[in-house]
């Protein structure tokens, strides 16, 4: 599907309605407010279900005041961020521009890729490579990407990354193994797969998104932010927890540079740019069927498609489609039906919490499966 004919499909769509935050549901107010008490310092919550639509917040803005976070501002998305650039690769792929199963390195040859490793292999994180995050190697060992934890991420929060300095420190490290022979989570894929969009189109990954995605669909609070350090407009301020010295510490890390994320997760947006988004992409409006059907095709050990996770929920409920995200200070989630009929958006932001950050973090996406998608 060309950029032309996507921009007059979407512009006769009928698009979600705008969620009010005045419909009364004490149990979703309940189900934020428990997610916030499990160990974050704000929330704010969109549903979609058979009752209408859903906006609402719990917890607090900003540490130290009373104030709750907004029900409809700007956060950090975090690896959301995948699934936009895995749509554009899958409309290049529409376009015959680009090969799914084509070796990657016709479309990057100044990385000199293994050739076995394809389009497809990127944006289900098969290649094997070495992520610039760090990694884990077979045998148990830990090995260090660039610095982003502790007090050396909080000192170096500033710096600007270019991406294709972060793919050669990746491809200077010995593959984790052979591509296509296992699954591992890298944010490297996706760096690789925005650089490839940019030498396909001649332009910015960014740019390619606001063309393809982000105009025809309205989504005018959604930023694609490179180095400014800055969320726009109002926001809830995120906070980093890290130990030095044997004493805890928490910083305000809502302003940082996001370049070290780049295409594999720099981008800011909104619940409502969320739910419009992923209502698009799951309805056909952004991808023809094949394809859209490719991207939902979850590889056996990770769960993962090209660019969503796909998750069983069991015979009561079917399978939900999702986007997870964490950025320093900030936590999404988004979960929908196959038909779009049940979705939610969350955004959390971090506070000084001593709770096991993963776990509650997993502990919400499940809460919410269990009360929106099967109803319980």
């Amino acid at each position: 599907m060309g950029v032309t004919a996507a921009a007059a499909l979407l512009a006769g769509a009928a698009l979600p309605a705008v969620a009010t935050a005045g419909q009364d549901r004490p149990d979703l107010q309940a189900t934020v407010q428990a997610i916030v008490d499990s160990g974050f310092a704000g929330a704010q919550l969109r549903v979609h279900d058979h009752k209408g639509d859903w906006v609402g917040s719990a917890g607090v803005r900003k540490l130290g005041e009373a104030a709750k976070p907004p029900t409809n501002r700007r956060f950090r998305i975090g690896s959301n961020t995948k699934t936009f650039v895995a749509t554009v690769v899958l409309q290049l792929v529409a376009e015959r521009r680009v090969g799914l199963d084509t070796p990657a390195a016709d479309y990057l040859p100044e990385f000199d890729l293994d050739r076995r490793i394809t389009v497809r292999m990127l944006l289900q994180h098969t290649t094997g490579l070495f992520d610039y995050t760090g990694a884990m190697l077979p045998d148990g060992t830990i090995v260090p990407g660039i610095p982003l934890v502790g007090q050396k991420f909080v000192d170096n929060r500033f710096h600007t990354y270019r991406p294709a300095d972060l793919a050669r420190f990746s491809l200077s490290k010995p593959a984790l193994f052979a591509p296509g022979t296992d699954w591992s989570y890298a944010n490297i894929n996706y760096l690789l797969a925005g650089l490839l969009i940019e030498n396909v189109t001649g332009r910015p990954y960014g740019d390619e998104l606001q063309r393809r995605i982000l105009r025809p669909l309205g989504l005018r609070d959604t930023v694609v932010p490179g180095t400014s350090p800055d969320i726009p407009g109002p926001h809830a301020h995120g906070y980093y927890r890290y130990q030095e010295a044997g004493q805890w510490k928490t910083v305000d890390i809502t302003r940082q540079n996001p370049s070290w994320a780049g295409s594999a997760g720099e981008m800011i947006s909104t619940t409502k740019d969320l739910h419009t988004f992923f209502t698009a992409l799951n309805s056909g409006k952004l991808l023809p069927a094949a394809l859209l059907a490719e991207m939902r095709k979850p590889h056996s050990k990770g769960g993962y498609g090209l660019g969503v996770w796909v998750q069983d929920a069991g015979p009561d409920c079917g399978t939900v489609y999702k986007g997870l995200g964490g950025f320093h200070g900030y936590g999404t989630i988004t979960g929908s039906t196959p038909d779009g009929t049940r979705t939610y958006q969350l955004s959390l932001n971090y506070g000084d919490s001593a709770a096991d950050q993963a776990q509650a973090y997993n502990n919400a996406d499940q809460m919410l499966v269990n009360k929106v998608i099967c109803g319980r």
